[in-house]
């Protein structure tokens, strides 16, 4: 009897071995698939991205990469933060704003214009001069749900790392407001105060995002719609500002903003 409870046992133990080797050779498969489905992606994507800044040709460099942007609409209009675009451009010096298409040395400046803005969610749509390039496509953010995976690709310290396109992945941490409660009143600043009047929420990433990234689209690994603007500033004045050091935690604006804001400029 004991022989043939061993035997049974063996029986079971290689059985669950083979089972669980099964589990982790398709958990392999599936990992591989999935990146397999985003390197594709990603390589559809990277066309659509564009830096953005200004452009001088006295300057050394004339180019002046500021954050990251992405062609929508028809091929000639992009999207990026507001806060990426200049304050104020030297006109007697020949400053322009500009979009950045391209990588590396083989770059091509693009002289731009802002069609419309949304100052309350950091958005800004710009029309550039030249041949139209392929445009990405806005999905619907209000289905984002906490949990899912996504990707964003645009320059992080694009000042000093250049103009090549970094991919990151991560999921939806929380979806958030975009502001806490204030402890001390003396913490509200004009721009908190008028966020009050009209509060929203944004997407909490896992995925670290640098000031560069800012304007960057956060898009499905699997179609390529995009769901959101990230955003490096602007949400983490308004959620950390408490903090004396900002968090490193990464956000990004629902694309629902930017549908409204092509909307308005006809497009």
């Amino acid at each position: 009897m004991g022989d043939i409870q061993t035997r049974c046992g063996q029986s079971m133990l290689k059985q669950l071995i083979l089972l669980l080797t099964g589990i982790g050779s398709l958990m392999w498969l599936v990992v591989a698939v999935a990146a397999e489905d985003l390197s594709d992606i990603v390589a559809k994507i990277k066309p659509s991205i564009v830096g953005v800044g200004s452009y001088q040709r006295s300057r050394q460099p004339p180019m002046r990469l500021l954050g990251t942007g992405f062609v929508v609409g028809d091929g000639r209009h992009a999207f990026t933060n507001l806060h990426v675009i200049p304050e104020k451009l030297d006109d007697s010096k020949q400053e322009f704003l500009a979009v950045f298409s391209g990588t590396g040395e083989d770059a091509a400046v693009r002289l731009a214009v802002k069609v419309a803005e949304d100052a309350d969610h950091d958005l800004v749509l710009l029309k550039f001069s030249d041949a139209p390039m392929p445009p990405l496509v806005l999905g619907d953010s209000d289905k984002v749900r906490e949990g899912q995976f996504y990707a964003f690709t645009g320059f992080p310290i694009g000042g000093i790392l250049g103009l090549f396109p970094v991919t990151h992945r991560g999921i939806i941490s929380a979806i958030t407001p975009a502001m806490i409660p204030i402890d001390d009143a003396r913490q509200l600043t004009p721009a908190l105060i008028n966020y009050l009047k009209a509060p929203f929420k944004v997407f909490q990433l896992d995925a670290t995002a640098y000031p560069g990234n800012s304007g960057s689209p956060l898009y499905d690994p699997v179609t390529g719609a995009v769901i959101g603007i990230v955003n490096k500033v602007f949400v983490q004045e308004r959620k950390e500002n408490a903090l004396e050091k900002p968090s490193g935690i990464s956000y990004a604006i629902p694309a629902r903003y930017a549908q409204a804001l092509l909307v308005k400029a006809g497009l």
